[in-house]
Order: C-alpha cells, then sequence, then structure tokens
C-alpha cells in the first residue's frame, strides 16, 4: 500500500471512530437544503474555507469544483453535474464562486502544451486536443471577467432552465472576502 492510500486510511479509521464515540454522523440528504449549487475552483486554498465563508454547512449545497471554475455553452461534465443538481437534487439558485489569484491566469494552452510535451505525451494528442485547451485556459486573464463569462454561459446553456437564477462571486483565498461580481439583477 502506498504512503499516500496509508495516509488516507488511517485518517479515516481515526475520523470514523472519533465520530461514532460522540453517536455518530448525523444523516444528511443528498438534496441540498438551501437549493443551492456553486461552481468554483479546485484550488487547494479553498478547502475547508469557501463552505464556511458562504455560510454553508454539510448538506446545504452542491459544490463542483473544476480547475478556473470553467463551463462551456455545450454539454460537458460541469454541465452534466448542474443538470443532475436541478433536475434530480430540486438545486434552484447556481453561485459562480472564482477566486482572487487564481492559477489559471497563468495557465495556457502553450504552458500545457509545452508541460505535456515534457512529460512525454505524443505530439499528436497534444495537436488533438490544442483546441479545446485554448477554448478553455486562453480566455482566463482576468478572475471577475471570467466569473461574468461563465455566469453569461451558464444563462445561455440550453440545457438549464431560464428561471434559474446564476450569481457571480469571488473570494479572496487569503481574507475570505467575498465580492459579488454579478447579483442576478440584470436578467
Amino acid at each position: 500500500m502506498s504512503a499516500l492510500i496509508q495516509q488516507i486510511t488511517t485518517a479515516n479509521e481515526a475520523f470514523v471512530k472519533e465520530a461514532l464515540a460522540q453517536g455518530g454522523l448525523d444523516e444528511v440528504s443528498k438534496y441540498p437544503n438551501r437549493n443551492l449549487a456553486v461552481l468554483t475552483c479546485m484550488d487547494t486554498r479553498l478547502l475547508d474555507f469557501l463552505e464556511p465563508a458562504m455560510g454553508l454547512r454539510r448538506g446545504e449545497a452542491k459544490i463542483i469544483k473544476v480547475a478556473g471554475n470553467t463551463a462551456f455553452d455545450d454539454f460537458d461534465s460541469v454541465i452534466g453535474s448542474l443538470m443532475v443538481a436541478v433536475y434530480e437534487l430540486h438545486v434552484h439558485d447556481i453561485v459562480v464562486m472564482g477566486h482572487d489569484d487564481c492559477g489559471m491566469l497563468n495557465t495556457t494552452s502553450d504552458s500545457l502544451s509545452r508541460k505535456m510535451a515534457e512529460a512525454g505525451i505524443d505530439s499528436a494528442v497534444i495537436e488533438a486536443v490544442r483546441p479545446k485547451l485554448r477554448q478553455w485556459a486562453d480566455p482566463i486573464g482576468d478572475v471577475d471577467t471570467s466569473v461574468k463569462e461563465t455566469v453569461r454561459r451558464l444563462r445561455a446553456n440550453p440545457y438549464l432552465p431560464k428561471d434559474i437564477a446564476v450569481y457571480g462571486m469571488v473570494i479572496h483565498p487569503h481574507s475570505g472576502e467575498i465580492r459579488v461580481v454579478d447579483d442576478n439583477s440584470n436578467v
């Protein structure tokens, strides 16, 4: 067993033991009781940080994490996740939560392609994915603008109902301060 897997299983044993000693964990519904989905970034600084900064607790929201908190006009796994949240799990509101100092601000299709090549990925594979990398990574140059663009795309997405409220916010990864960049009032 790898050191990583050993670390996780040891931590899990301690977690379960402590939970059982305290009478077990409260059962939480799969339906978010605030009818909220949050599309946010996978940044490690947001772990155990974003939810409390938003006033969210276990069972209150669906959290979808993807680099750069992006979604596109057509179907992808982010849109699929939001479709499940809306149509199966009763989500009525979506918050796109970006963050200052996002790593995607310095990530481009060229930087990813170069690093893929350095890692031994076949050049034909890199060239095949390059158009998708350009669409995904290259437009992220400003966090507020990127969040607003994702909000726009979600509102225009043909797979999501038009009555879903979509908001845009940005959190500072050190202070936890949140600023609203789209409050859904211009819809």
